[in-house]
């Protein structure tokens, strides 16, 4: 039991930590709320492959990790933008946006990000966690 809470806290930690970085990189600033948001996506997508094969084509595999993450944001985005209102982000202009919170072009910009936070997830499982070496089908 401890190892496996050892495990998902480590992926937790580095999955809130990658996300923290990328928002620091792509708007100059980010939240603590992103932390957390980012550890249970990248959790998430480690578990992908957990419950649907592995023959399940990689691409595919980040659409569901899209639908996925895009789901996760538009429910912290209700707690922490709307119920909390600490505007932490809002695309309210952006176009086909529901409420200000998810939108479609952050919806496919999650795709090549779910490829590289499935990839790396296996990666480190395999490498610190022993699990299954990864393999994919690209179509």
């Amino acid at each position: 039991m401890s190892k496996m809470l050892g495990k998902y806290t480590g992926l937790f930690g580095a999955g809130g930590l990658i996300y923290v970085v990328m928002e620091l990189m792509w708007r100059g600033r980010s939240h603590w709320s992103m932390f957390l948001l980012g550890g249970v996506c990248f959790i998430t997508l480690g578990l992908i492959n957990k419950v649907i094969p592995w023959e399940t084509p990689l691409w595919q595999q980040a659409v569901l990790g899209s639908g996925i993450i895009t789901l996760l944001e538009f429910v912290t985005g209700m707690i922490v933008n709307r119920h909390f209102g600490w505007q932490v982000w809002d695309y309210s202009h952006m176009p086909g946006n529901i409420l200000g919170q998810i939108c479609p072009q952050f919806t496919l910009l999650w795709i090549p990000i779910s490829i590289v936070g499935i990839v790396l997830d296996d990666y480190l499982r395999w490498r610190f966690f022993g699990e299954e070496k990864p393999h994919y089908k690209l179509i």
